[in-house]
């Protein structure tokens, strides 16, 4: 409503469909009527409103003799700002009932028309189809100098244009998605999990200084419009952060900070992640969030530097302090405290991001859709995040040896962290503390050997995770003598048998949870 009496303050006519007119007088505001300027009603429902020479030759017009004379001859009256905002056809499939029929009459025709025409017209017209664009449009149309410099119209005329495609994007797969093609409108849509048509659209947040080298370009985008309904959008995200200070974040760290934050959302307790080359060095959840970060870090100090860092309380000055004891590229948190921030302003080279969200979300309510798109050549992939999280109370002992309440604390923790290690992963962990970490083999057994070189001295009683099955009891002898006392893995291996016999003959408890989680 401010922005419609900045604009009749400022002399302009409002012209306006039917509801919106209604509420425009209501406040006081005078506003001509679509059909007045038409001189036809509104037809078929509504479905016809704007559709018409009047509305869309104001539009399109140009500034010329030419165009001033025909519409002269037809009556047509220019148009010098169109606002649209579109029917609501995203957050109206997103339903979990929805019929058909009513998601096809929240397809909107006119709306994106006149968008349209007027972003083609930018030259002479201003076209405005976000809210958040409004306060600049009631400063530019209340000041006494001419509004709206060209540069300004053409922004807007480009961002009209990406909403629309968004808009068309949406509609196009969600009817791609429609699993029977032949149900009544009048039923519940059964839709299939993923859309027929991927269309994806993104916001440039920010150009990088190089991508993955320094002879490569790359930007960071931020999605506008995505395929599939998201169950939970309340999870911090890297892209959703804002960068408080220092230089800036480059693409490896954000690869990296989405790492970190993927596993710290795990944890429902105090917890830190040390991240390097997309894999956890160290992790950590104990009653304080200095501890965990002291553990962490020191969990793999030689491999924390230079690291990235994610914790999932707002950082202290006791947490801050032990931050700046190590060189670190990135640092990500709900927030930090006024003394955290002055404590690390003189790491130059050190960038803290804060993320809003719900931190303990996943922590909390494990599972829920979430979606990845990862680009091939050629085309890209669509999957499910793996937001899953198997309890372990609810797992299968398949040894003849049963692990202790402390020792399916210490496995469930060590398969949380292995779900976001790369595989092969092998996690060893006691106490809420990583002890050592095997990612990226070819060979299972060569992450535990790995893990035994890493952590010499200090497996003793360790618990230990599998991202996957064993294929061989070769892994189990290597880990058995590097110390470990408990297994959790998924099973599935067709020598099942072996590597159960194996640990039996160890004196190990293990573990099968019946799902893996291999991450590539």
């Amino acid at each position: 409503m401010p922005l419609c009496q900045a604009l009749a303050a400022a002399g302009i006519e409002l012209v306006s469909t039917g509801g919106t007119a209604a509420a425009l007088k209501a406040a006081g505001l005078p506003v001509t009527s679509v059909a007045s300027v038409t001189g036809a009603p509104e037809i078929l429902d509504g479905r016809v409103k704007t559709l018409h020479p009047k509305i869309h030759g104001g539009i399109l017009a140009r500034d010329t003799t030419a165009h001033r004379a025909t519409c002269e001859e037809h009556g047509i009256a220019y148009f010098d700002v169109v606002i649209v905002n579109l029917y609501p056809f995203v957050e109206t499939v997103a339903a979990p009932q929805l019929l058909l029929a009513d998601a096809i009459e929240q397809i909107d025709i006119g709306g994106p028309a006149m968008i349209r025409a007027a972003a083609k017209n930018c030259e002479r017209v201003v076209v405005v189809v976000d809210p958040a664009d409004y306060p600049r449009l009631i400063a530019e149309v209340s000041a006494a100098t001419p509004w709206l410099t060209p540069a300004t119209r053409r922004e807007l005329a480009a961002k009209a244009f990406a909403h629309t495609a968004a808009y068309d994007g949406a509609i196009a797969s969600f009817l791609t998605s429609v699993a029977d093609g032949e149900a009544p409108a009048s039923e519940p849509v059964v839709r299939s999990a993923t859309p027929g048509v991927l269309s994806l659209q993104g916001h440039q947040l920010y150009p990088l200084r190089y991508g993955e080298n320094a002879h490569q370009a790359a930007a960071l985008y931020k999605w506008t419009s995505f395929p599939v309904p998201a169950e939970r959008e309340v999870l911090p995200t890297v892209t959703g952060a804002q960068v408080l200070g220092g230089k800036q974040i480059s693409y490896n760290n954000v690869l990296d900070l989405d790492a970190a934050l993927g596993l710290v959302l795990e944890f429902a307790a105090p917890a830190a992640v040390v991240v390097k080359h997309n894999n956890p060095c160290g992790a950590a959840t104990l009653p304080t969030l200095s501890a965990a970060y002291l553990a962490a870090r020191e969990a793999d100090a030689t491999s924390a530097f230079g690291g990235i860092v994610a914790l999932n309380r707002v950082v202290d000055d006791e947490t801050a302090a032990l931050l700046g004891e190590t060189f670190l590229e990135c640092v990500i948190a709900p927030g930090f405290s006024e003394g955290a921030r002055a404590l690390l302003a003189s790491k130059k080279n050190l960038r803290l991001l804060e993320a809003g969200g719900d931190w303990l979300a996943q922590a909390s309510h494990p599972g829920g859709r979430q979606w990845q798109v990862r680009s091939i050549r050629g085309g890209v992939l669509l999957q499910e995040l793996d937001a899953a999280m198997v309890n372990l109370a609810e797992a299968r002992v398949v040894t003849k040896a049963v692990p202790s309440e402390a020792q399916r604390a210490d496995l469930q923790f060590a398969w949380k962290v292995a779900k976001h290690v790369k595989s092969n992963a092998i996690v060893f962990a006691a106490g809420g503390v990583t002890l050592a970490i095997g990612a990226g083999q070819m060979s299972r057994v060569d992450a535990v050997r790995i893990c035994e070189r890493k952590g010499a001295g200090k497996l003793a009683g360790a618990a230990v995770a599998s991202d996957a099955f064993f294929p061989f009891r070769d892994g189990v002898d290597v880990l058995a003598g590097a110390g470990a006392a408990s297994i959790v893995q998924p099973g599935g291996s067709v020598r099942d048998e072996e590597v159960i016999a194996a640990a039996n003959e160890h004196g190990l408890a293990m573990m099968f949870t019946g799902m893996r989680h291999f991450r590539h």
